[in-house]
């Protein structure tokens, strides 16, 4: 009998976080391979999404909210691997894994995960994530003609490059928001679609509910 789907995410996020490689600079973070089973990536990886034209802007993600995907309701319910992910981050025992293992508290927070698909001419300027985000965990897709340059760059307090993190299919960055953990995308050559994941457990004062994988539950450790 095959093993949930749920389950087998559960088995591989918290194998991964335990093998983690963790680093104090410029921040703490932490370096993560295979956070999720491969079939889930493979089907990740092969949903089509239109890609939205960046009309010669870029900066901010905000600034194309209306070409952005999430796993929310809709998704959910229509693509297997995004109500695999959304029902295994929601789970308390992730949860509780989760708040052990970064030493965070997530309870009283909602489960948002976006599908990212980046194309040429996109960047993104150094920033925090301080506020209403209690956790990030950058989770990459994409395999595409030289891809593996597209990792997320991680900046000082003073916003000076620091380094850049490797971008391959199924590996992952995670780190607690604080207000220096600043981090982006310097504008570079992408071939194709940079596709990512990006996994944020938000407070209640995130305003648009509809991102969120669940709008009205709140997630908790027990």
């Amino acid at each position: 009998m095959t093993e949930p789907a749920e389950d087998r995410i559960f088995d591989s996020f918290t194998a991964a976080l335990a093998g983690a490689e963790r680093f104090e600079t410029p921040y703490r973070h932490w370096f993560a391979d295979r956070p999720l089973p491969g079939d889930i990536i493979k089907e990740l990886q092969s949903v089509a999404f239109p890609v939205g034209d960046l009309e010669g802007v870029s900066g901010k993600r905000e600034l194309h909210n209306d070409t952005r995907h999430y796993v929310d309701q809709a998704n959910i319910a229509r693509i297997p691997a995004f109500a695999a992910l959304a029902h295994a981050f929601q789970a308390p025992r992730m949860v509780r894994a989760i708040e052990d293992f970064f030493t965070t508290s997530l309870g009283g927070t909602l489960l948002r995960i976006e599908y990212a698909q980046d194309a040429a001419g996109f960047w993104l300027e150094p920033h925090t994530d301080l506020g209403v985000k209690r956790l990030t965990v950058l989770i990459y897709l994409s395999d595409g003609e030289a891809h593996d340059n597209l990792g997320t760059d991680v900046f000082t307090e003073d916003k000076e490059w620091a380094k850049r993190s490797p971008f391959r299919p199924n590996f992952a960055m995670a780190f607690v928001p604080s207000d220096n953990t600043y981090h982006g995308f310097q504008q570079r050559d992408i071939s194709g679609v940079r596709k990512s994941l990006i996994l944020n457990y938000v407070t209640t004062d995130w305003r648009d509910r509809e991102q969120l994988a669940f709008p009205e539950k709140t997630v908790s450790a027990r």
